[in-house]
């Protein structure tokens, strides 16, 4: 579902745009004030003794800009960034290539580090600890284990789930810092700098309107801006006001509070059909013609973020804020 206009997932489309969007600083990078600040401390600390920065674990819900703040840091550090995904690494041999070709204190990011195969951790762990490589050679009775000395690195890890980390794996880095959905200014902000990154002129009411519908996620935002800067040069000037805003991503079918149309058809067949529930997720599946794990996993999580519906035991259940957003009486019985 990385191509729905509302997923925060990352797709290839996501990868280019987002490359041109890229703060290179610390300075230049907007929110998450608390882990800026913590970072800020820690890369100094580092530089001041001249050693590699502590290993890092960057963790949170997709979109929140990750891969960027790894960027960031090998910027701030002044060396270069090698950058790899879990699934990606599927032999030791792998890894024992990427950890081999760095250069004394790059940053290596390893994208969704969760799902890293167990045996590429086991090689891993004496890499994080002690700066080297057990390799093995040969087989059977000729085998035999050489060492490698590594030079000094800082491995940045990203995952949108934290608990899925083996406990060796995640105690192995120093520093632990989450990031945090993004409040309306600083998307506003986000919005506003990817504008004049754009060439594009955008009001400040426009800004947080978009801003309003992104669901807390700068890659949802500069998403949205793409698709209204479109509308605004067919449409209008190429400038982006309130009104274009409102009217393009009204025919974007995104609402106020950033739902689009396949939560507005969940949320009104729980509401029209089943009386707000409770009712099973396989009948919710059933009667709007989505996939079960769909629901649960893409659909589902911004729905209970905001409060529109509540997991019991008995099934989803509409709560009074659903139904004061989509204009239905609440059930008195309820």
């Amino acid at each position: 579902m990385s191509d729905r206009l509302l997923s925060s997932e990352s797709s290839t489309f996501d990868e280019q745009f987002e490359l041109s969007l890229r703060p290179q600083k610390l300075s230049q990078y907007i929110g998450q004030q608390t882990v800026k600040d913590n970072l800020k401390i820690f890369i100094e600390a580092a530089k001041l003794r001249e050693e590699s920065l502590d290993h890092v674990l960057l963790y949170g819900p997709p979109g929140l800009g990750k891969t960027t703040l790894a960027v960031v840091i090998a910027n701030e550090m002044g060396v270069n960034v090698k950058m790899t995904s879990g699934p990606a690494i599927e032999r030791p041999g792998d890894l024992a290539a990427i950890l081999s070709s760095l250069e004394p204190g790059d940053v290596l990011f390893i994208d969704e580090i969760h799902r890293l195969p167990r045996a590429i951790e086991e090689v891993l762990y004496p890499a994080m600890e002690d700066f080297c490589l057990d390799i093995v050679i040969g087989k059977g009775p000729e085998a035999r284990s050489v060492r490698l000395d590594l030079p000094p690195f800082t491995l940045v890890g990203a995952t949108t789930r934290v608990g899925a980390l083996s406990a060796p794996l995640r105690d192995r880095f120093g520093v632990h810092l989450r990031l945090e959905y993004y409040d309306e200014t600083s998307l506003a902000h986000i919005v506003v700098r990817s504008g004049h990154l754009f060439n594009v002129e955008i009001d400040e009411q426009a800004a947080y309107e978009m801003a309003r519908r992104s669901r807390g996620t700068p890659r949802i935002a500069n998403r949205l801006l793409k698709r209204v800067r479109d509308y605004a040069q067919v449409l209008g000037d190429g400038r982006i006001t309130l009104d274009l805003a409102n009217q393009a991503l009204g025919l974007l079918q995104v609402d106020p509070r950033g739902l689009d149309h396949i939560d507005h058809k969940l949320m009104v067949a729980l509401i029209e059909r089943f009386t707000g529930g409770p009712v099973g997720l396989d009948t919710i599946s059933a009667s709007i013609g989505e996939e079960r794990i769909t629901i649960e996993e893409v659909y589902e999580p911004y729905l209970l973020q905001i409060g529109f519906v509540q997991r019991t035991p008995r099934g989803r259940v509409a709560t009074y804020l659903a139904y004061e957003h989509f204009g239905y009486a609440y059930p008195e019985q309820n």
